[in-house]
């Protein structure tokens, strides 16, 4: 095994994130990142991870309770000799696809998402035609707004539990760009058809339903109206959670849009390894485990490539 890899108790040794800072404008910025050993001419894959509301980098790679599923992109680096990288947020939250410009103007969380992908390139060996961007819930609404902003430096995102904001709320996508986006049917938090729940927190705006946020993205792409849909077989033997793919664009290397659409699930990645305690599903409703999602995103990101996306 080697030295910078650790078990992980899921399917392998899995990388060891170290903490790091980075100067801002706004001040010292946190993040943790995970490198394999030795160097690489050809250029590594870089992953950045985006953490959700009131969550750390920490959580989301697995370094503090509840380890997120998303900590499973530290196992894919170690098998795949990529690097993973997690931003903090910090006080505040981020400044997403929501934010007012004067919000933007004192901490702009794309330019901080651009520095490190600049950084990584410098001093990890990061292909940078080989740039993924996932975000999970308000990391997710983080996600849309450096796809929208800067999708000349990613070549593919992906964004679980989270709906675009409605139009006119924020800059509309201009270039088209790969995206995976996975959806629950019983989100108690971000409706999967869109809106509001009346019981949702006052910082929460209505938003663009799930399979609406997809089609922005894959009218853009100019894609087929018809997709290639996967039934996963079903793991919960009472048969309260499913899981369905839709996938348009046939080329693992070009321009794909893609929906996980996961029903009866809540507001919870799905995963089979990473499981969240059952007093985190009473609030936040059913965690689905007929898929791992950060395998699925790694399986949608590997092909792609920047600015090779030209055709469907």
């Amino acid at each position: 095994m080697p030295d910078d890899a650790i078990p992980s108790g899921g399917t392998g040794p899995a990388l060891v994130p170290t903490a790091a800072t980075l100067a801002r404008p706004e001040g010292a910025r946190r993040y943790l990142v995970a490198t394999p050993a030795g160097t690489s001419p050809a250029g590594r894959p870089l992953v950045l991870v985006l953490h959700g509301a009131g969550a750390s980098a920490q959580q989301v790679l697995g370094q503090a309770y509840p380890p997120s599923p998303l900590s499973v992109f530290l196992e894919i680096a170690a098998r795949d000799s990529l690097v993973v990288i997690a931003p903090d947020a910090g006080k505040g939250g981020w400044s997403d696809c929501f934010a007012s410009s004067a919000r933007v103007a004192r901490k702009d969380d794309v330019g901080f998402i651009a520095a490190l992908i600049d950084h990584a390139i410098a001093h990890h060996d990061v292909d940078p035609g080989r740039v993924y961007l996932i975000g999970v819930s308000r990391g997710g609404w983080m996600a849309y707004r450096a796809a929208v902003e800067i999708p000349q430096r990613l070549a593919a995102f992906s964004v679980v539990l989270a709906g675009m904001p409605l139009p006119g709320r924020s800059p509309a996508p201009s270039m088209p760009l790969p995206a995976l986006v996975f959806g629950c049917t019983a989100d108690p938090l971000i409706p999967y058809h869109g809106g509001k729940h009346w019981y949702a927190p006052w910082f929460i705006e209505p938003v663009r339903g799930i399979e609406d946020s997809v089609h922005a993205w894959r009218e853009l792409a100019g894609l087929p109206d018809t997709p290639e849909v996967t039934q996963l077989q079903a793991s919960d033997p009472r048969g309260r959670t499913s899981v369905t793919r839709f996938m348009w664009g046939s080329s693992s290397d070009g321009m794909q849009v893609g929906l996980v659409r996961i029903d009866g699930a809540g507001h919870a990645e799905p995963s089979r390894l990473k499981r969240y305690p059952r007093f985190i599903n009473w609030l936040t409703g059913l965690q689905n485990a007929d898929l791992e999602v950060a395998e699925a995103a790694w399986a949608f990101f590997r092909d792609k490539r920047a600015g090779a996306q030209l055709t469907a």
